[in-house]
């Protein structure tokens, strides 16, 4: 086919190359928004990686570290609703670009923390500034991909928070290294204040290289976007019919609440590993930062792996509860496994066990909310349901660490971790299947 002849009748659209076209569509805008999540993801969590030392310069106990990680998800859980309202209002382009450089700016600002107060206050606010993007991400793959495709694209998506951290460990563990002590500022300052700038540029950016619909581009052609726009339409039509498309309806209704309580598992078991990861290589017996940062490298790598492999099939089957119960299941064995493990290397294939299975339940969770919402509910649910879901990062940390500080380990704060893993797992299988649904 030769993309310049237009092409006028529903016969000559149907011979458009479905693969070929999502595949078009894939590589313009999805290795960028990847880029930048991998920017924020970093910008989140790299508060455990400063935690190496940061703690012992400014003398915070393990229950202050745990709280000002974790009181970022309220400034998130406080926002991110109105956040995804005013995307689905002005468009992915504005919405995102407001998001990306406003918390680059507070992450970099992160190296003047002194006290407990300032530093709870600008881990809020980065919450604040966040608010919205993951969701906002998520709303916005939903108006260029059909529920069939939005397994994979999301996982390739999410992938990047296990990149940044085969990316960002090391070069964490680099920075606070090589940097220290350079213009008199510690370490953790400079981690801060370098990986908070990227932010700032991809933020820019997204002004020029993110297109907010099909209809806006001009790399498609006319009966490309009319292909789109008619497949898009189907579905949304029919979503509307059998789906809830009232934000107070999604507000009320029991399935969106279950899958919060989903979500609220998955959520807590990301941020404890992401977060407490380079102290539990700590405490098997590695101190040596840059060391710390090569070793949790495979972890993630491996994280990759399985998202990849279980976004693709649940793409393939169409099958989504059991790909996330699976998933959650692996995880609690592997976070069990840690809180038993004796030896440093069955701690860190643990731990990549855990990594694995907690990362690769978000793909196929994440196509789920889409194909029972619709409307306005889409982006108010989609958003409620990451915002409410996201307490659990909040939860997470500060409950390992206050654990951490009464017994002296991470055993006790491990084993609730798996159970509540296996609670994630029994909620996604009491998920059933609607008229409308693609569950």
């Amino acid at each position: 086919m030769n993309a310049d002849t237009p092409l006028s009748n529903a016969a000559a659209l149907a011979r458009l190359d479905e693969d070929a076209l999502y595949a078009k569509v894939t590589w313009r805008f999805v290795p960028f928004l990847f880029v930048c999540y991998v920017a924020a993801y970093l910008d989140r969590v790299n508060v455990g990686f400063a935690k190496l030392t940061m703690a012992a310069d400014l003398q915070f106990s393990e229950t202050v570290y745990g709280l000002g990680a974790g009181i970022f998800f309220l400034g998130y859980f406080l926002f991110e609703v109105p956040s995804n309202l005013l995307l689905h209002r002005i468009g992915a382009r504005r919405a995102l670009a407001r998001i990306m450089v406003t918390w680059g700016l507070l992450s970099s600002l992160m190296m003047v923390v002194t006290t407990p107060t300032s530093f709870y206050v600008l881990r809020f606010l980065l919450g604040v500034a966040e608010a919205g993007f993951f969701p906002g991400v998520v709303l916005y793959l939903t108006w260029w991909y059909p529920a069939a495709r939005r397994g994979r694209v999301t996982a390739l998506f999410v992938t990047a928070v296990a990149i940044s951290g085969v990316i960002g460990n090391p070069l964490s563990g680099w920075i606070m290294q090589h940097f220290d002590g350079v213009n008199a500022w510690h370490g953790w300052q400079w981690l801060f204040l370098i990986e908070g700038l990227p932010s700032i540029v991809l933020g820019i950016s997204v002004w020029w290289l993110l297109p907010n619909r099909p209809a806006e581009v001009k790399w498609l052609t006319d009966d490309e976007k009319r292909w789109l726009a008619e497949r898009l339409d189907r579905e949304r039509n029919e979503a509307m019919r059998h789906g809830t498309q009232s934000m107070w309806t999604a507000l009320g209704s029991g399935r969106v609440w279950q899958f919060v309580a989903l979500y609220f598992c998955i959520v807590t078991g990301f941020y404890v590993v992401s977060i407490w990861s380079p102290q539990l290589i700590q405490k098997m017996g590695v101190s040596d930062k840059i060391r710390i940062g090569l070793y949790s490298s495979p972890i993630y790598l491996a994280a990759v792996v399985a998202m990849v492999f279980v976004g693709w099939s649940s793409d393939r089957t169409g099958e989504r509860r059991w790909h996330v119960a699976l998933s959650l299941l692996v995880g609690a064995i592997g976070a069990m496994g840690v809180a038993y493990a004796t030896e440093p290397v069955a701690g860190l294939i643990m731990l990549a066990v855990a990594a694995m299975g907690i990362w690769s339940a978000l793909g196929p969770f994440w196509t789920l909310p889409p194909a029972f919402l619709a409307g306005t509910a889409a982006a108010g649910g989609i958003a409620m349901i990451n915002s409410f879901g996201n307490l659990g990062g909040f939860v997470g940390p500060f409950v390992i660490g206050w654990i951490n500080s009464e017994t002296d380990g991470f055993s006790g704060g491990l084993m609730l971790l798996s159970g509540l893993l296996v609670v994630g797992a029994l909620l996604a299988l009491s998920l059933r299947k609607s008229k409308g649904d693609v569950v």
